[in-house]
């Protein structure tokens, strides 16, 4: 079989010469019929120029024609003199044709077409005779070519120059691995960034937050450095883990880190890079990157985001793109063909797992799906503490708090929390940040960098003051609500006022009531506008639609609607991780009644229990409008004061992190 196998190999590498010879070959050939041709047409348009513009005449004519003074001008070139007659002048000529013999006349006309040449005889006479009859005349000699070196020019300069350009394409075609013209200009190679041994500069100390995701891709790194112990008992390495997660949560810091620990070569590109507008081209950088992957094996092959060429081929999540497929199965075809003993190991980043083809997830291709997820509040200690090594920070600034007050940011958050939070210091020109900077640079992240220079008239800062206000004394009378943290009237991003509220854990399995609350909270703004403005404003217009989305996904996804009962009515995916994708519409038009007045009901409870609060505690809520029209800005303490009745006094600082302190309690609470 191996013999048989390597014949076909000679076979097809002398098959392979046949062909560039008849390439080349063909090539001369048409060379040799394009250049003949191109002379032929250019000496016939030649010849055919002089025949309809130029006639002989006898020397002794020309002199003739001075002496009448009919000659405007003439020309000596090489042993040829060229007259151009005046105008007007006609010049006549037998012609015979079918044995019989006619004149035909030539007449000079204003541009200068007609001109007749004779053979040039030496004679000292004749430019006295131009001269006195005031002929102009000029001349140029050509030295006449060697006809060897005229036929080379003509003919085999221009094939060896075809050829030539010929043989520099096809060196290039074959350098660039891809084959065929597919592989013009390094179009079909891969574009993989190679980083060998240690070259990646990252190791699982420079991954934090991520226990759960490094301890499952241990197993590879433990392989590489020992597959014997592997192998000996009949197992087998994963050929490929998925690493899913949300974007900015370190898939590919990940990646680059198991081949930092393993140190071995890591190959690693974007599914984007496969991609091109040539059919072929991305599965030919596949079995490129493969067979260069093979050479220095074991080693690490990285694919990020791979949803770019792993779509699942079906035509209703956007298949049919003939490329991309060809990329798909060429990439199956890799991944089922390599040995995994030789320990070439796939790596891909994705945050898109409900479209990647089914055919990609099963066993043998991507055994294993890692999930990599937001930390918690340990985890982003720890991201911030990797981030801040290069960072200069006050005594004043704890990174626990820190960590405490930015639930939900992933790993690419925080390092970007921390960098603007050093711009903001660098801009005050001090040499370390601290948390005041960290405070303002969440706010700018969160909701935008503040308008200080917006000026806004005295009913709308009022009418702001009232709506932030009504946030937070709705929120502080709800037992389950995250405590306020800050309460501002200053114009940020779109908003004209927030009121901050940070949760006081990591918490994500909300209950019914939890819910609930929330609803009452985002309403509080527009009530508080309709009880104390007399009017409402499109100010509340996000609140709304969060709080109906809430109360929707109460009424017809969370089964949490006693008429409805416990039966989910939103078939959603999500596609994007965090985000959702679409909704369809599985029940019928009495269920979507049902279901619409069961949300506008839930609102409706939500909105008058919000309205009874702020009812209640009118006082209070003035008292923080007048607060805020004065000061702009207020504490959580500040708010906490107003609303237990203490004295309020001056804030030492206006950082949304007070409240986080480790060891302090929760003010809210304490009175509880």
């Amino acid at each position: 079989m191996a013999e048989n196998n390597g014949n076909n190999n000679n076979k097809n590498g002398k098959n392979n010469k046949n062909s560039n010879l008849r390439g080349v070959l063909t090539l001369i050939a048409w060379a040799l019929v394009l250049t003949v041709a191109f002379n032929y047409f250019n000496a016939y348009n030649h010849n055919t120029a002089n025949k309809t513009t130029s006639h002989e005449i006898k020397y002794s004519e020309m002199i003739d024609m001075v002496e009448k003074n009919q000659v405007e001008e003439i020309l000596f070139k090489d042993s040829t003199i060229y007259v151009t007659p005046v105008e007007g002048y006609v010049y006549t000529e037998e012609v015979t044709s079918g044995g019989k013999t006619e004149e035909k006349s030539y007449k000079q006309t204003e541009d200068g077409s007609l001109t007749l040449y004779t053979a040039y005889l030496s004679n000292s006479e004749l430019l006295p005779l131009l001269k006195e009859h005031k002929v102009a005349y000029t001349g140029y000699y050509e030295a006449e070519m060697n006809p060897i070196l005229l036929l080379m020019i003509n003919y085999i300069l221009p094939v060896i120059i075809m050829v030539g350009l010929f043989m520099l394409l096809m060196r290039l075609m074959s350098k660039s691995g891809g084959g065929g013209f597919g592989g013009i200009g390094n179009v079909g190679k891969s574009n993989a960034k190679v980083y060998m041994e240690k070259s990646t500069g990252v190791t699982f100390k420079d991954v934090a937050g991520q226990d759960e995701a490094k301890e499952s891709l241990e197993e590879i790194i433990d392989f590489l450095h020992n597959p014997g112990r592997y192998t000996a008992i009949g197992a087998k390495l994963p050929k490929g883990a998925l690493l899913v997660g949300s974007p900015g949560t370190g898939k590919t810091l990940l990646a680059k880190a198991v081949a930092g620990e393993a140190g071995v070569p890591f190959f690693s590109i974007s599914g984007s890079g496969f991609v091109e507008m040539f059919v072929g081209v991305g599965a030919s950088r596949v079995r490129d990157l493969f067979k260069e992957a093979a050479k220095v094996a074991p080693c690490i092959i990285f694919i990020d985001e791979i949803d770019a060429i792993g779509k699942t081929r079906d035509s209703r999540f956007g298949g049919g793109n003939d490329e991309r497929e060809q990329t798909l199965n060429q990439l199956l075809a890799e991944m089922d063909g390599f040995d995994p003993g030789k320990g070439i190991i796939v790596l891909a980043a994705t945050n898109r797992p409900d479209i990647l083809d089914p055919a990609l997830l099963r066993p043998g291709r991507f055994d294993r799906q890692i999930q990599v997820n937001a930390p918690d509040v340990k985890g982003r200690e720890e991201i911030l503490k990797v981030h801040a090594k290069d960072k200069k920070l006050d005594d004043s600034v704890n990174l626990r708090t820190v960590a405490r007050a930015t639930s939900g940011f992933t790993g690419a958050d925080l390092s970007n929390l921390l960098n603007e939070a050093a711009i903001l210091a660098a801009r005050e020109n001090r040499p370390v940040l601290n948390m005041e900077d960290i405070n303002e640079a969440l706010m700018k992240i969160v909701a935008g960098p503040a308008k200080k220079s917006h000026v806004q008239s005295r009913r709308d800062l009022k009418t702001t003051a009232i709506h932030e206000a009504g946030h937070a004394v709705a929120m502080y009378r709800l037992p389950s609500h995250d405590p306020v943290r800050q309460i501002s009237i200053v114009p940020r991003g779109r908003s004209l006022g927030a009121t901050w509220y940070l949760p006081k854990d990591d918490s994500s399995n909300l209950t019914r009531n939890e819910m609930y609350e929330q609803i009452v909270g985002l309403l509080g703004g527009r009530v508080a506008e309709a009880l104390y403005v007399g009017d409402i404003s499109v100010g509340a217009s996000n609140d709304i639609d969060r709080a109906t989305k809430l109360a929707k996904d109460m009424v017809a996804r969370y089964g949490m609607c006693e008429k409805l009962g416990t039966v989910s009515y939103l078939d959603g995916g999500e596609v994007f991780i965090g985000r959702d994708y679409q909704t369809t519409k599985s029940y019928s038009e009495k269920i979507a009644g049902t279901i619409d007045d069961e949300v506008k009901a839930l609102i409706d409870k939500a909105y008058d229990h919000c309205k009874q609060i702020l009812t209640d505690n009118s006082d209070k809520l003035h008292k923080v409008v007048d607060f805020l029209l004065e000061k702009e800005t207020m504490t959580g303490e500040q708010f906490e004061a107003i609303m237990q009745g203490r004295e309020v006094g001056d804030a030492s600082s206006t950082s949304m992190f007070d409240g986080f302190e480790d060891g302090k309690e929760d003010p809210k609470a304490t009175e509880e």
